[in-house]
């Protein structure tokens, strides 16, 4: 294996994304634009077969099985085809990781254990190549968020289209990131640290945790009542519309004891809770109804965790979620982050073929991530007044063989070539070239 200096892997970096997404965002919406003939799927409500779908200046204003159609709008036939809000990614790094390998491709972490006052947006690469690549398999938007440490930062909602991190910023601070302790002990790879260890360990987080809500709620006393006397933290200032429950803590936590825990602390602090990762979720089914809190599936194509799990238990997860009447969603993006935010859409499949209804499938990474992250009133679904973020295909968008034909994010026609796409031409080219000289 071959090792190269910090300053090779830095000015491979520099030279893979300097020049990174040539793809040209999309403009404004000019006029009204009128889709005649598909099957629309406002994910809220039944589909609509050989519907219109209007929308002007970003939103929607029309949608149904016929609509008044200004005599200045583009219409376009998109009959055989159908019309889907844009997909959701609700847990995500896009934008903040171009190659997970390069370190100086990575920036969705700071260091140290509390940050609450890191905002994922603003560091939010707006060329990053593996945006388009996510868009051209109908995925339109992300919560991205940062990592590391135990309060990692907050998450923002963003569209994967725009010049900038402010145009594609739809929603900023929609979770503060907490990794949660383990709450049971975990053998290392050579057996040296003990339970005893690993179980002070966690405590030990759990009190530091405590001791950071506490200082922020008197910061914030002192502030109101003194502001001259106490100079001002940006840290403990972020934490504001946490205390206030303005902003949900979004718990990264797989099994039972860190979920009862996470819960218990919310309580306790009197916060929003969602969770993230959620394996054993099912298993808590009455204590997360009774406080109303949310899940997103950390992936459902992945491994069991324990050797005792059935097969298919992360396949079935979702279905049991379902059955257990949890309100939940599907995130794709996984271990590899935001390189498989493209795939999103076959994790909804997959707990498709294992129980879960088609329907909810599809809310699984629509409407459900928007409600849970708080932008259902501006994307998720299909419906006047919304955002016309959507895309049109060929058919069912679970299917791997079906085709995104056109997308748009507020109204704006979206560019669906990519770094996958320009390989592909390239190598068409080369083909053609060898079958000349044959």
């Amino acid at each position: 294996m071959k090792f190269y200096p910090a300053v090779v892997l830095l000015a491979f970096v520099v030279s893979s994304t300097a020049l990174a997404s040539p793809e040209t965002p999309g403009a404004d919406q000019k006029k009204p634009i009128a889709l005649i003939g598909g099957t629309l799927h406002p994910v809220s409500s039944a589909p609509i077969e050989g519907g219109v779908l209007l929308f002007d200046k970003g939103k929607i204003t029309a949608i149904g099985a016929a609509a008044d159609i200004p005599a200045d709008a583009e219409r376009i036939s998109i009959v055989g085809k159908h019309v889907y809000p844009g997909m959701f990614d609700a847990f995500t790094n896009m934008g903040l990781v171009e190659v997970n390998a390069l370190r100086p491709s990575r920036d969705e972490s700071e260091s140290g254990r509390f940050n609450p006052n890191v905002r994922a947006e603003v560091a939010v690469n707006p060329d990053s190549e593996l945006i388009p690549v996510a868009r051209a398999n109908g995925v339109l938007l992300v919560a991205t968020a940062p990592s590391g440490g135990l309060i990692s930062g907050k998450a923002a909602v963003i569209q994967l289209d725009g010049w900038t991190w402010e145009d594609m910023t739809l929603r900023s601070q929609v979770g503060l990131i907490v990794n949660w302790p383990r709450m049971a002990a975990v053998l290392d790879v050579e057996g040296k640290k003990s339970a005893g260890k690993q179980s002070g360990a966690s405590q030990q987080s759990l009190k530091y945790l405590r001791e950071q809500f506490t200082n922020a709620r008197a910061y914030l006393k002192s502030r109101e009542n003194a502001p001259d006397l106490h100079p001002l933290d940006l840290k403990w200032e972020a934490m504001a519309s946490v205390l206030d429950s303005q902003t949900p803590m979004i718990v990264v936590a797989d099994r039972v004891r860190q979920i009862q825990s996470a819960v218990a602390f919310a309580e306790e602090e009197k916060v929003k809770l969602v969770i993230y990762g959620g394996y054993d979720a099912p298993l808590c089914a009455k204590l997360l109804n009774a406080h109303k809190i949310p899940v997103i599936v950390g992936g459902v194509q992945r491994l069991p965790r324990s050797r005792s799990d059935d097969y298919d238990a992360p396949f079935t997860l979702a279905k049991r979620l379902f059955d257990a009447k949890i309100e939940f969603c599907i995130s794709g993006a996984g271990r590899f982050g935001a390189s498989q935010v493209r795939n999103l859409p076959y994790h909804a499949a997959m707990a498709a073929a294992f129980g879960l209804p088609r329907s909810e499938a599809l809310k699984a990474i629509t409407l459900s991530p928007a409600r849970i992250l708080g932008v259902a009133d501006r994307v998720g679904s299909l419906e006047v007044g919304k955002d016309a973020t959507m895309i049109i295909t060929d058919g069912d968008p679970l299917e791997t063989v079906t085709h995104v034909d056109r997308a748009y994010i507020q109204g704006r026609v979206v560019d669906l070539s990519s770094r996958h796409t320009r390989l592909w031409r390239k190598y068409q080219e080369k083909y053609r070239r060898q079958d000349e000289k044959k």
